[in-house]
């Protein structure tokens, strides 16, 4: 009898089954609604036109002339994409079957995969107490492996300290130097303080924060009297779920939590794409996708009207 694969493999093409094929017929073959706005250099200026993208308008020029002028871009045949991945205590938590980093890493194989049939190389920065593994970009299978592999078995954090994830965008900003697609891949449970050093990412890369919830963290059911820990600090606390008014202030600390993540990715100029453990990972990416495409076409319509 031969033995089973390697488990990253074993990953990577139940991915390529039941995901990315999925992803090909949904988004067939425009990955631009998912990638776009990197690997481009200024090629030219132009007068504004009918439908072009408002986000092109060189403001500098366009209050020289007096006229809206657009930038215009040649692609540039190779991509760079770079994971950033949270692998703090509270990324393993998981009130099912999958955690959220059984999550992060299919999220990280699919879209690796749909990066590597077009060419495109790709990179890893693996945080957990600190920077704890880089992996440069590149291509292939082989790296496509050891990717997920990393992601799925590589030791996170040890609980004692909140995690500090304006340190990880700050050590992401200095170790990625060409414009690149950056995907933050994290629960966003950090240290506040974090949004400043997002928004200084987004200046020079096109980044899509992706949110990795459970169902717990947003509504606790009646299970009674339960002993739940801080994934984090390590701290334990015994709290009664039968009570109606701890679970209504539970879910309203959640829903102030949740508005505040939606303000700091739009004040960071940032995308973001919210994965949940009881959700289908092709239908997020493809949602994702379309709403960046509906988001697009409204700004250039507005821009028309303008």
């Amino acid at each position: 009898m031969s033995a089973l694969p390697p488990a990253p493999e074993r990953l990577l093409r139940r991915l390529e089954w039941t995901v990315v094929r999925r992803l090909d017929g949904l988004l067939q073959g425009d990955y631009r609604t998912l990638f776009r706005g990197v690997g481009l250099d200024l090629a030219d200026l132009r007068e504004y036109q009918y439908h072009d993208d408002v986000r092109h308008i060189d403001w500098n020029v366009t209050a020289r002339l007096q006229a809206p002028y657009v930038r215009e871009f040649t692609e540039d045949r190779e991509l760079t994409a770079w994971f950033v991945l949270d692998l703090s205590p509270s990324v393993d938590f998981g009130s099912g079957e999958v955690t959220k980093r059984q999550v992060s890493a299919e999220f990280v194989g699919t879209v690796a995969r749909l990066l590597m049939r077009h060419g495109n190389r790709f990179g890893a920065l693996l945080f957990a107490d600190g920077l704890e593994q880089v992996l440069p970009a590149r291509g292939g299978r082989r790296h496509l492996l050891q990717l997920v592999d990393r992601v799925s078995s590589a030791p996170g954090a040890q609980p004692g300290r909140p995690t500090d994830l304006a340190s990880f965008l700050a050590a992401a900003g200095s170790i990625v130097k060409r414009r690149s697609l950056v995907f933050v891949v994290s629960d966003f449970i950090s240290e506040p303080g974090w949004e400043r050093a997002l928004g200084q990412l987004a200046r020079r890369h096109e980044v899509i924060a992706v949110r990795l919830v459970d169902p717990l963290e947003v509504s606790l059911p009646d299970l009674g009297l339960v002993t739940m820990r801080d994934a984090e600090t390590g701290e334990v606390l015994f709290v009664d779920t039968h009570d109606r008014g701890f679970r209504r202030r539970f879910e309203d600390a959640a829903a102030e939590r949740e508005e505040a993540l939606v303000n700091a990715f739009a004040s960071a100029g940032v995308d973001a794409l919210e994965l949940s453990t009881d959700d289908d990972l092709a239908g997020a990416i493809y949602r994702f996708a379309q709403q960046r495409k509906q988001r697009s076409r409204l700004a250039a319509g507005v821009a028309a009207v303008a």
